[in-house]
């Protein structure tokens, strides 16, 4: 098993700037790419981004394209998020989550463990 557990959220300003982490532990070694995925109140669940597992290779949502950075320190087991410019309709809950393969996977059944989530809230 593998255990995700989401840091960083709370509440900014538009225009504001966020770093989410994202601490693995248990089995990391059966998980590769890493993503972040969000849920605003009363929508589905949605891609944010990606990352590969030597971080060689990521891939965004439009949406965030240019104002989200994906990241990884593998030594440290944890993934960030950085985000910027960010928008009312960025507040959602973010979902850290570790697929079992390589690559930038963007749909959620590809992913085999979940954190909890961190709620993000941007105030306009």
């Amino acid at each position: 098993q593998v255990q995700l557990v989401e840091s960083g959220g709370g509440l900014v300003q538009a225009g504001g700037s966020m770093r989410l982490s994202c601490a693995a532990s248990g089995r990391t070694s059966s998980t590769y790419a890493m993503g972040w995925f969000r849920q605003a109140p009363g929508k589905e669940r949605e891609f944010v981004a990606a990352i590969s597992w030597l971080g060689g290779s990521t891939f965004y949502a439009d949406s965030v394209k240019g104002r989200f950075t994906i990241s990884r320190d593998n030594a440290k087991n944890t993934v960030y998020l950085q985000m910027r410019t960010l928008k009312s309709e960025d507040t959602a809950v973010y979902y850290c989550a570790a697929a079992g393969r390589n690559g930038t996977p963007t749909l959620g059944y590809e992913y085999n463990y979940w954190g909890q989530g961190t709620q993000v809230t941007v105030s306009s």
